[in-house]
């Protein structure tokens, strides 16, 4: 999908930016543009803006706060940024929506902040904005308005707060309020840092609260808010724990730099991917704490990678806004709580312009990202992934063994396709039909009407080297039970990853698994078909193959049409294999690649006496799986390319 040409941006510097040809002058004229694309939905006193589009599940009110709260974010990273001469303008319109906005009989007062309520949220942002552009905005409001903005700050002293990442909203606003003067609970904002350290699971990994809830949000909210709230604090924050935040957010950003593609794109996965480029939020955070492994030049060329891409397909649109979408508008990517101005978190890609304009993240020459120049394996044993990029055709791809936003045992709920499918890359999205469970990438048993078995809670087996493991419990609607175990081990070389699929599942139950959905706004995919074949193909040559090992026999594969079902086309396809028998294991060859490898499909699988799978990747890459992964560490790796079984 390509927008028309970006004419209010700068000439492109390929000198100092020979990857993406972006510089700081590129993140002011978006940032502006974003600011200014709001100015006809702000309320008379500039206190609210009412965006249109569905409103969230907190109603009007709410979401005309939340236009306000989070541009007030993008305004004061621009103010600060340009030692206040980004224009008298925007500090004037962002000091009358304060005062509008915390005016108690006003006709535009800011919903209260009460227990577990929307404006928790929003009050984060108001605290970092007006601690980032202090000097130019609230040490010139007049005494009675800080008093109000105080007052309704207040709102968080002694409430009761969602346990998650919420939790750092209460930290971020009473310390704002301490470092005013202002009431505020020191023992609140020492329990929300202390429930931080109960989610870290290692690796630069949080959880976002207690169970397996891996995605964004460990980016663009728990790395990046102790970043802030040390801002704040200053000489209040323990200097242990300012370094405990740091060394973990150096550690994740090791890994985070794997997540976008050469074209810029994130991996598709997770919640309130309508955030987009707060994706390179921690990238920031990273340089302006001093708490990254990156160079300068690389921190630029992911930040920028991404915020091109998105511009580059119309984003922000023709009249300067975030829609609820991805690309285009598209709902299925967002949840009841992202309303009309929800997107505008995307407000944290722009911390970067807190860096004075002759820091090195501006003035370093771009350097390559990983997936620039070579093929990365990369095993995230805390989430359960397993990273696997080609630099042939610049696709990150995320094989998912652990991460299923399930609250802990023995609550339940229904599949989310952006965490129960088997996989996510940065050239795809999941399909996000009305029924739960789509094809793609996933395995299910199916109900004598059809209706497939959900992935549920994932049970993570591990990760390492080039393979992570998991095991669900598939229940076949309409069944009795607890369900059939099912174990999947996934290894992975290149562009192609094996599932070895081992399944607990009654005689004559039909199985079926898909492989990527590819999409396109214009042109709808091509299908191939044969035994134990499916391939999906896109006009610009990215493929998406799946192809029967062992186990298939001679089962037909179909390619899988659906329209106005993915986040990244209108059009999109999803190869197909389905075994209308009983199997208890399978071997499935899955491929997704634009490379020059994109229709090598030629692997094969046999199967010892002992159950040991050996597997051939199509460029001759042995690897071979025991017949039970009770934890993947203890799999051991097949000889090189050459070597003897």
């Amino acid at each position: 999908m390509t927008a028309p040409p970006l004419t209010h941006l700068p000439e492109s510097d390929f000198l100092l930016s020979p990857l993406t040809g972006w510089t700081r002058a590129h993140w002011e004229a978006i940032a502006d543009r974003l600011l200014d694309g709001l100015l006809p939905y702000a309320s008379p006193g500039l206190a609210q803006y009412r965006l249109p589009g569905r409103p969230s599940h907190s109603g009007p009110w709410s979401d005309g706060l939340e236009g306000f709260a989070r541009s007030f974010l993008l305004a004061a990273f621009r103010i600060a940024g340009s030692n206040g001469r980004a224009g008298p303008a925007l500090i004037e319109r962002y000091a009358a929506g304060l005062a509008a906005g915390t005016d108690p009989h006003g006709d535009e007062r800011w919903p209260p902040i009460t227990d577990r309520a929307q404006p928790m949220v929003e009050a984060a942002s108001v605290a970092i904005g007006l601690h980032e552009s202090r000097p130019w905005l609230w040490d010139r409001l007049d005494d009675r308005v800080r008093e109000r903005v105080a007052d309704w700050l207040g709102g968080f002293v002694g409430a009761d707060v969602n346990d998650s990442n919420w939790r750092l909203f209460q930290v971020i606003t009473e310390e704002f309020l301490a470092s005013v003067g202002a009431p505020y609970r020191r023992a609140e904002i020492d329990a929300g840092l202390a429930r931080l350290d109960d989610w870290y699971r290692g690796g630069g990994w949080y959880t976002d609260g207690d169970g397996r809830k891996f995605d964004y949000y460990n980016a663009w909210a728990l790395h990046l808010y102790p970043v802030l709230w040390a801002r704040i604090a200053g000489p209040r924050a323990d200097p242990g724990t300012v370094l405990r935040h740091r060394a973990r957010l150096r550690e994740f950003l090791a890994v985070h730099q794997h997540f976008f593609g050469t074209d810029g794109a994130p991996v598709h996965q997770g919640r309130s991917l309508t955030y987009r480029f707060a994706t390179t939020a921690p990238l920031w955070a990273g340089a302006l704490a001093d708490a990254t492994p990156l160079p300068p030049g690389r921190t630029r060329r992911l930040a920028s990678g991404a915020l091109k891409h998105f511009a580059e397909r119309g984003v922000p649109d023709e009249r300067g806004l975030l829609s609820l979408g991805w690309y285009r508008p598209f709902l299925p990517v967002t949840q009841r709580y992202s309303g009309p101005a929800s997107p505008y978190w995307a407000s944290k890609a722009f911390l970067g312009l807190l860096l004075p304009d002759d820091h090195p993240v501006w003035t370093a020459c771009e350097e390559t990202a990983p997936v620039d120049t070579d093929d990365v394996r990369l095993a995230l044993p805390a989430p359960g992934w397993l990273l696997h990029s080609t630099a042939a055709d610049g696709i990150v791809r995320l094989v998912n063994h652990g991460s299923d936003r399930l609250p802990p045992p023995p609550a339940t709920s229904e599949d989310s396709p952006h965490y129960a499918r088997l996989a996510y890359s940065t050239a795809t999205a999941p399909e996000t039909p009305e029924a739960a469970t789509g094809p793609d990438n996933h395995l299910a048993l199916l109900a004598p009407d059809g209706t497939p078995s959900p992935r549920g809670r994932i049970h993570p087996l591990g990760a390492e080297g080039r393979r992570a493991a998991s095991w669900h419990r598939a229940l076949v609607p309409g069944g009795t039970g607890e369900g059939h175990r099912v174990e999947t081990v996934s290894v992975v070389h290149g562009p192609w990853e094996v599932r070895v699929h081992r399944l607990d599942a009654p005689p004559g139950t039909p199985v079926r698994e898909g492989g990527w959905a590819v999409a396109d706004d214009t042109v709808p995919p091509v299908g191939e078909t044969g035994p134990a074949l499916a391939v999906a193909r896109r006009a610009d040559g990215l493929t998406s193959a799946l192809v029967g090992l062992y186990g298939w026999g001679d089962a037909e594969g179909t390619v899988v049409p659906a329209h106005g079902a993915n986040a990244v086309g209108h059009h999109s396809a999803t190869p197909v294999l389905q075994r209308p028998g009983g199997a208890r294991l399978l071997v499935t060859l899955v491929l997704l690649s634009a490379g020059p490898d994109a229709l090598r499909t030629d692997a094969s699988a046999r199967v010892a006496a002992d159950g040991t799978v050996e597997i051939r990747f199509p460029d001759g890459t042995l690897e071979r799986v025991p017949p039970s992964v009770r934890d993947v560490s203890a799999s051991s790796p097949g000889p090189e390319p050459g070597g003897t079984s």
